[in-house]
């Protein structure tokens, strides 16, 4: 399945939670959805958007770590905290710069997409990609987005001055070439009232 990759598409998607319910489902996850859904602007719009780790080229998540639990594979899959060495600090929940890594208490572990590698290993599709009516996520060859959308794809991402770079693509419009992502971008503004 190298030849396809990974894309999200924030404006696709109609919030009807069906990646959720299929990542529940995948063997690897255990009954857990492991899918980052949340409401875009609340006050403003009903618009959601579903994200799966972006599995980063130089994971974050993998570098706090202390007790070295969570490695990127050669295909550039970064996995879930391996169960006997995670102690469950959340160093990988605070710093993802995507917010991506979930504490699942009950587990002591450290849980996150892993882009089913149960399914993608062996040449099938991730389960929320199956499913999405939308295709807010996407599993397909580069060729195909090319040719069937008028959005373009780009794996560069910037939080300030930080650039990060990920397996998976985000769609944005054409000309845009990296997402930016500042928090100063989103701090509230004292507004003088009349």
């Amino acid at each position: 399945m190298s030849e396809r990759e990974f894309y999200i598409d924030p404006s696709r998607c109609i919030g009807c939670k069906s990646c959720m319910q299929a990542c529940e489902e995948c063997d690897t996850h255990r009954g857990h959805s492991m899918i980052n859904f949340d409401f875009i602007d609340r006050p403003e719009t009903i618009a959601t958007a579903a994200y799966v780790c972006f599995h980063c080229e130089d994971p974050t998540c993998a570098q706090v770590c202390p007790a070295d639990a969570i490695k990127k594979g050669l295909d550039g899959i970064v996995q879930s905290a391996l169960e006997p060495r995670c102690i469950g600090c959340s160093n990988c929940v605070v710093a993802c710069p995507f917010g991506i890594p979930k504490m699942k208490v009950a587990e002591e572990q450290m849980m996150k997409c892993d882009m089913c590698y149960d399914r993608t290993s062996v040449g099938k599709k991730p389960m929320c990609a199956t499913v999405c009516p939308s295709q807010a996520l996407t599993f397909a060859a580069p060729a195909d987005i090319a040719r069937d959308r008028r959005e373009t794809p780009t794996n560069v991402f910037y939080f300030g001055e930080q650039k990060v770079v990920t397996k998976v693509f985000m769609m944005v419009p054409e000309g845009v070439e990296a997402v930016s992502v500042d928090v100063v971008d989103y701090m509230w503004e004292e507004r003088a009232w009349l």
